[in-house]
């Protein structure tokens, strides 16, 4: 498959509670990621499936592969704030904008309607996040803002590098005319 173009067999949809275990084995294959416990990965599965997105694969039997997955959330004090926990994407499906996709599938959905921001946050040394973000706030026309949100010596005890928070927008969905 060539550079920067997508598999059509790579559906996305709203994850489902059968989805856990696939996430948490796709966590696991995508170092840097901090891996969550699978209970953490059901309720990313369900209780913010509306703001999540599974990317499946299907194979000729009709048979779904999970090969990306974007556990996000609206936070109660920010309802006009897409907070994005994770991205992943499986080595095999890299490379075709996937993550861009998700990210827009997303925001696309009426639980985001009133969202004009999407903040994330980033450790220093993960390239290919601050690279999507960049290019979707870019590809958006929207600006972005960067903080050092959570320390490594006064909030992660050393134990993990500085998370920078980057916040996007305000930026407008092309789905947020529609009903």
């Amino acid at each position: 498959m060539t550079q920067g173009t997508h598999d059509p067999a790579i559906l996305l949809r709203a994850p489902v509670a059968e989805d856990g275990a696939h996430l948490h084995r796709l966590v696991a294959e995508c170092p840097p990621l901090d891996p969550n416990s699978l209970y953490c990965n059901l309720l990313h599965c369900t209780h913010f499936s509306g703001t999540s997105v599974a990317a499946v694969r299907q194979d000729a039997q009709g048979q779904e592969r999970l090969v990306g997955f974007i556990s996000a959330y609206i936070p109660p004090s920010q309802p006009d704030t897409l907070f994005v926990w994770q991205v992943a994407v499986a080595e095999e499906a890299r490379g075709q904008r996937l993550a861009a996709r998700m990210l827009d599938d997303i925001l696309e959905r009426p639980q985001c309607r009133n969202v004009c921001y999407l903040d994330t946050t980033i450790t220093p040394g993960n390239d290919a996040s601050w690279g999507l973000f960049e290019s979707w706030a870019r590809r958006h026309d929207a600006p972005t803002r960067t903080h050092v949100l959570f320390e490594r010596e006064r909030h992660f005890q050393g134990r993990h590098d500085d998370e920078h928070l980057m916040r996007i927008g305000p930026f407008e969905m092309a789905a947020e005319s529609a009903t």
